[in-house]
């Protein structure tokens, strides 16, 4: 199975959408939304903001293996 690059972020606070090409090498642990200059982080046991919020996870857990957080 290939690995998606790609995943929609949406912002629990505003709404906003936009779709954002993940990181291959790092874990993205901050995003600031275009919408309302909030600063997202990850929600509790989830190691990024692409598994929090995006509609497809990180790279690393598609490929089943262990994100940076642990």
């Amino acid at each position: 199975m290939s690995v998606i690059l790609e995943s929609e972020i949406t912002c629990p606070n505003c709404g906003h959408k936009k779709v954002e090409t993940m990181p291959t090498n790092a874990c993205q642990y901050f995003y600031q939304c275009e919408g309302c200059n909030k600063v997202l982080k990850p929600k509790n046991n989830d190691c990024c903001v692409y598994c929090s919020y995006g509609t497809v996870p990180c790279p690393p857990i598609q490929n089943n293996k262990s994100c940076c957080k642990n």
